[in-house]
């Protein structure tokens, strides 16, 4: 494994390790070929938590799965689980929770061992409750009880609390609100959001009445280059949220704002051409993906994607930069969205990515897997293991039921056809 010296730097995509950081399923199928060897990676992706958005980003399920298909020892995950900082040893416990519920009694016994004597117990204790049964751990009654107080918060909605009877005091409920007075109109909000005197907070409340309502308001449009925020910098809050709801109301004024020099503008002129411009903004939209490519821009370049992808063969500039976020993209949540514009624009040669992405850690990547990937026996084999597999979303584990279920798609090839490569 190459050393590193920034804990949060991602290794190359074409080592092991960089792969694991990224979730690549490329990364899980080179793991297999020598576990051993790739046990470092997989303890390193485990200390440290490579996700790019810890929001969206999973990487629970394919670690988990790392650690029991490669049959590796559960004791270094027990060290960062007592050694590592809040958040990481949080990741190392919901692994560690997945691997108990998979049948690892291993796994289930360090964490009761962490809930006795562990820093974050508490956190782990009321986790662990909502999931596992209620034998695995109510047995642990005394020893909570013993170790609350200090700074211990117990969550009044955890499952354990309320088992065990323990009271935890919830604050009062304060006198209700008089009734508000008459909503305004879309007109009243309006004057307030354009008023040259409206203060920023007023003009984010007046936005936010206009939020709620139900009809997009497209006297909101030549308002929209005036609600920046003092520095400059950023749209005002719900600016976004709004022209969502707008939607085409904002063609072709989201032309002149992808073209502005205002950077927060661009960008939501951009938001708006992705989602309903026309064959004449695809240069736009394809200069903006090569952008974030020289950027190495990770977040967001999924919107470009998918506005590419709705105007289909004549987005094929778009192609081989989809091709390169989709193999070294850091940020896996993104990465079925490059997948499904490439199926959109030009779905030659994609039958490697559909394969390697039954691997994947995202869920909505395996499940592009189960839907597209060719039939073959490591495929089929595939499946049955996404099918059977308790760690595995609902859906996933559905839609490969169903897919198994149906007839084959395509004939078999030889036996022991290798995935490798994906768009590489």
């Amino acid at each position: 494994m190459p050393e590193q010296t920034d804990p949060y730097a991602y290794a190359p995509v074409d080592t092991l390790l960089g792969l694991l950081q990224r979730g690549r399923g490329l990364g899980a199928l080179q793991a297999s070929e020598d576990p051993v060897a790739a046990a470092d990676a997989v303890y390193a992706c485990i200390r440290t938590d490579w996700r790019w958005d810890w929001l969206v980003d999973e990487h629970r399920v394919y670690l988990a799965r790392l650690l029991r298909d490669l049959d590796l020892p559960l004791g270094p995950v027990a060290d960062a689980l007592a050694t590592a900082d809040d958040h990481d040893a949080e990741e190392a416990a919901r692994i560690l929770e997945r691997l108990a519920l998979a049948g690892s009694a291993e796994a289930r016994d360090i964490l009761r061992a962490y809930i006795r004597e562990g820093e974050q117990w508490l956190s782990v204790l009321e986790s662990v409750s909502e999931r596992w049964p209620v034998e695995w751990w109510e047995d642990l009654g005394d020893v909570a009880r013993a170790r609350l107080g200090g700074d211990d918060d117990p969550t009044p909605w955890a499952k354990a609390w309320e088992h065990w009877g323990v009271s935890i005091p919830t604050p009062e409920r304060k006198p209700p609100k008089p009734d508000p007075p008459a909503e305004p109109t879309n007109a009243e909000l309006l004057e307030i959001i354009a008023a040259p005197g409206s203060s920023e907070d007023r003009r984010m409340d007046a936005m936010y009445v206009l939020h709620h309502h139900r009809d997009p308001e497209p006297g909101l449009v030549p308002l929209v280059p005036s609600l920046g925020t003092a520095d400059g910098k950023h749209s005002l809050p719900l600016v976004t949220g709004l022209l969502a709801r707008l939607g085409a109301h904002a063609m072709p004024a989201a032309r002149d704002w992808a073209a502005s020099g205002t950077r927060w503008l661009a960008r939501e002129g951009l938001r708006v051409l992705a989602g309903h411009g026309e064959p004449q903004d695809v240069p736009v939209l394809l200069a903006q993906l090569e952008k974030d490519w020289a950027h190495r821009t990770w977040c967001g370049p999924m919107l470009m994607a998918q506005g590419l992808a709705r105007l289909g063969p004549e987005a094929a500039g778009a192609v081989p930069f989809l091709r390169r976020f989709w193999v070294r993209t850091p940020h896996s949540y993104e990465r079925p969205a490059y997948l499904r514009a490439l199926a959109a624009i030009d779905p030659a040669g994609l039958d490697e990515a559909y394969v390697e992405s039954l691997w994947d850690s995202q869920a909505e990547a395996r499940l592009l897997g189960v839907e597209r990937a060719p039939d073959r026996p490591g495929v089929r084999e595939r499946l049955a293991y996404l099918r059977d597999d308790p760690m595995e979303e609902s859906e996933v584990r559905e839609a490969a039921g169903a897919r198994l279920a149906g007839p084959a798609r395509a004939p078999l090839p030889a036996d022991g056809e290798a995935v490798r490569g994906g768009l590489e």
